[in-house]
């Protein structure tokens, strides 16, 4: 955890190294919601984020330094608060979610965070939409409403839930980019730990229920995992170039649907995974073809 101490993250170029570091962050995320699966819904929603965002803390200790030396200006404090509120909503949606609906089904609509997010970034942050990303965005939804199938069978509040994880999730990465060139990554990690803890706790407390250690030593496992999760995927960009991690993150969604397939005994729904490899598909693109006009943009002689 001491390379968030350090921006930006220097590796060599590697790009073995960058798809077995993203492959690792896959099987993580990919194990995290299978103990929160496995938990059910015996704790509440809100007090299985807390927990797990609580027990989380002790990963910020090397980092402290790193935030009592930075001095945080009015506007960044705000967008700081503000990601949290956001985060906070997106958590307890996701652990709801979980209890309700099918792995798979979290995992394809998971993946439509970067559709929400090129659609917000268009409209609050003035980013051009060309053609091909209207189209990968079209591509995306159309995805959802096959892996939803609104009218066609019942949708109950896990569905309703996953978009709003989505899209709330979207407005945290969005805040995350206003303030990541002001602040250290150590800054903007540890303050998301702290504003999340700190906006679950009423919410868990309205909902509290006696939890067993056995309990807290598995939410502590998924803190462990989440923290390994996103650490591996800094490598993993670190490592390789998108064009490389883009596609091996979207395995993702064929470990969750083995998963609840093999362990979960969930049927595989040939909807899900049409829909899910679309919106998948989506994204990559939308990733790839960023990469690509960053790239031009890099290599573009200036003119004087």
């Amino acid at each position: 955890m001491n390379a968030l101490n350090k921006a930006p993250l220097q590796i060599d170029q590697n790009p073995v190294a960058g798809i077995g570091w993203m492959l690792l962050s896959g099987l993580c995320f990919v194990a995290l919601t299978a103990i929160v699966k496995h938990l059910g819904d015996a704790v509440p929603a809100p007090q299985s984020a807390f927990l797990r965002y609580l027990l989380g803390l002790v990963f910020l200790l090397p980092m402290l330094g790193t935030m009592r030396r930075e001095k945080l200006d009015a506007k960044t404090l705000r967008a700081f608060v503000f990601r949290g509120m956001a985060h906070t909503v997106a958590v307890m949606l996701w652990f709801y979610s979980m209890t309700r609906i099918p792995l798979a089904e979290v995992s394809a609509m998971g993946y439509l965070s970067p559709i929400y997010v090129s659609i917000g970034a268009a409209l609050f942050l003035g980013e051009t939409l060309r053609f091909r990303r209207i189209a990968a965005i079209g591509t995306a939804i159309l995805g959802a409403l096959i892996i939803l199938r609104p009218g066609l069978r019942e949708l109950n509040g896990g569905h309703l839930a996953m978009l709003g994880t989505s899209a709330m999730f979207a407005v945290s990465y969005l805040l995350a980019k206003q303030v990541a060139n002001r602040t250290s990554p150590a800054m903007v990690v540890g303050m998301l730990s702290i504003t999340v803890t700190v906006g679950l706790a009423p919410f868990a407390i309205a909902v509290w229920e006696p939890v067993t250690w056995q309990q807290v030593a598995w939410f502590f496992v998924i803190a462990c995992f989440a923290t390994v999760g996103h650490y591996a995927m800094t490598l993993a960009f670190a490592a390789a170039p998108i064009t490389v991690t883009q596609p091996v993150n979207a395995m993702q969604l064929v470990w969750s649907v083995l998963l609840g397939a093999l362990i979960f005994g969930e049927g595989v729904d040939a909807f899900v995974v049409i829909g899910g490899a679309m919106v998948v598909g989506a994204v990559v693109f939308i990733a790839l073809r960023e990469h690509q006009v960053r790239r031009g943009s890099a290599n573009r002689p200036v003119v004087p």
